[in-house]
């Protein structure tokens, strides 16, 4: 990448008020750029990305199982994001479906019946078992008890672009696990931030927000791929996600 481009992201980045943290890497040449790649940040939606992969790896190993039923009782539902909230029964709801509701739409209903049946503990284990020593969940999504006593979920932009780049090179679990991963991303509604400025390029990734908060990380297909894992909390979201934005621009078209 060129020195200029470089110094224009990081300044732009650096401009942004709260705690920013991004991690870039150029999937054919392996060229990084980085602020605060390592640190923790607080996670919003974006935690259904490692807990997706969670449950795609304990179902690989036999420990659960995609074709469990799960019912959607009316105490569970959360306002939106997400399609649940709208059933006026209690729908019952297999576990690739709650799968695809919490990654495509982000279904905050979906993503917390997820949590109880695997378990905080669990999740927190095999996150440890991918590779992933930052990231970390502690709470159920809209527990507003829980968040006042300081627990939080958190990623690690680094370790988001790990986890996203062994998508890429298939080496999560197995091929076909990569693949339908990979797959679930690319179906991803919620598109104003990565993609937003892009044309004609798909990205496979996972948006998280909140108050003063604005994240998203995945796979960008320009022609040279790369990751682009951003986090800001305590921060403008609207300036915010104009550098999101622009930001994957410069680095999709840097190579035209």
């Amino acid at each position: 990448m060129k020195a200029g481009l470089d110094t224009a992201i990081l300044n732009k980045l650096g401009s942004l008020s709260g705690h920013i943290g991004f991690y870039y890497k150029n999937l054919i040449t392996g060229e990084e750029l980085c602020l605060n790649e390592s640190s923790q940040c607080l996670a919003a939606s974006v935690i259904k990305l490692p807990i997706y992969m969670a449950i795609m790896k304990l179902c690989a190993e036999g420990e659960l199982d995609m074709s469990e039923r799960l019912v959607c009782h009316d105490e569970d539902k959360l306002p939106p994001c997400g399609a649940l909230y709208f059933f006026t029964n209690e729908p019952e709801v297999d576990v690739q479906t709650l799968c695809g509701l919490m990654i495509s739409l982000s279904d905050n209903t979906a993503t917390n019946m997820l949590i109880r049946r695997v378990g905080m503990d669990r999740l927190n284990s095999t996150f440890l078992r991918m590779g992933l020593s930052g990231t970390h969940i502690e709470r159920l999504l809209f527990d507003a008890e829980a968040s006042k006593n300081g627990r939080q979920n958190y990623i690690v932009p680094k370790e988001m672009g790990m986890l996203l780049e062994s998508v890429y090179t298939r080496r999560f679990v197995s091929g076909s696990v990569s693949e339908a991963v990979e797959k679930l991303l690319l179906e991803q509604q919620i598109n104003h931030k990565i993609p937003g400025y892009l044309e004609n390029i798909e990205v496979a990734h996972k948006t998280g927000e909140d108050e003063g908060l604005t994240n998203d990380v995945g796979i960008v297909y320009a022609r040279e791929p790369f990751i682009m894992a951003f986090a800001a909390s305590g921060t403008a979201v609207a300036e915010a996600e104009i550098c999101i934005r622009e930001t994957a621009r410069l680095l999709a078209y840097r190579q035209d």
